[in-house]
């Protein structure tokens, strides 16, 4: 199998586009407010964490759920351990732990996609 024909199949299809979405609901959507405070404020993250939730609910409601609070968590630890981070002006472990929480975070969309069935 080339990677031309993989691309082609729904399930690459339908990945493709759940981290498109992942990427909108986590950054895009995020606001000043929810970016700044998150790491000092469990209510912000909270609000982010509903935010990103929403824009899953089309992928089913209980995959939404385990990922919004699978994101919660992660950010919760995420959030506090990147601002030390940049707050120290350590900016390539900041920028780690940036990408630790995005790879967390596309790690537990993709299991989940592979094993929550979509009618749920």
């Amino acid at each position: 199998m080339n990677i031309l024909s993989l691309v082609n199949t729904p399930i690459i299809f339908d990945l493709i586009i759940l981290v498109w979405v992942h990427w909108f609901a986590d950054f895009v959507m995020q606001s000043h407010s929810m970016a700044t405070n998150e790491s000092k404020s469990n209510i912000w993250l909270t609000k982010h964490i509903i935010v990103y939730t929403l824009f899953l609910i089309p992928f089913g409601l209980i995959f939404a759920l385990i990922n919004g609070i699978a994101h919660w968590i992660t950010d919760y630890y995420s959030s506090r351990l990147s601002s030390k981070m940049y707050a120290k002006g350590d900016t390539h472990n900041f920028f780690v732990v940036i990408g630790f929480d995005q790879a967390l975070h596309i790690t537990v969309l993709l299991l989940s996609y592979m094993y929550i069935p979509w009618f749920i």
